[in-house]
């Protein structure tokens, strides 16, 4: 309350230096993925593709434009800095779901009917991450 009705500027406090985060982006790139776990992330993007056939059914029903390589690539550097803040050398699948809403949420776009039906990409994300079957990762 007093933010909005008085003169009181919130504080920002740093949490990583500048020189931490290069150092972090460099290290990420040099953070291993088994292909299993990037075939999840590509399975992942994929099926936010409305047209695509390995595409959820939230997917086709409520997405216009899906995710694109861009995309992915966020997604597995996303998962990759994830595990090292977790203190791993190794990124997981958890790691890629826990970054599927923060980097795809934005990219994304619902059709009519989705937007018409007041529903999120985030709900459509969240349909993906349980859709998404062992089928979609040997074709992913």
């Amino acid at each position: 309350l007093d933010r909005t009705t008085e003169n009181i500027k919130p504080r920002a406090e740093s949490v990583l230096t500048g020189e931490r985060i290069l150092e972090m982006s460099h290290l990420s790139r040099q953070i291993p993925i088994a292909a299993d776990v990037r075939r999840y992330g590509i399975a992942l993007v994929v099926a936010s593709h409305p047209d695509h056939e390995l595409a959820s059914a939230a997917a086709r029903k409520y997405i216009r434009y899906g995710a694109s390589p861009r995309g992915l690539q966020a997604l597995i550097l996303g998962a990759k800095i994830r595990a090292i803040l977790d203190h791993r050398y190794h990124v997981a699948r958890e790691d890629l779901k826990a970054m599927a809403m923060p980097v795809l949420r934005h990219r994304m776009i619902l059709n009519f009917e989705g937007q018409a039906e007041g529903i999120s990409t985030d709900d459509v994300i969240r349909k993906m991450l349980t859709d998404i079957s062992e089928d979609a990762l040997s074709v992913a």
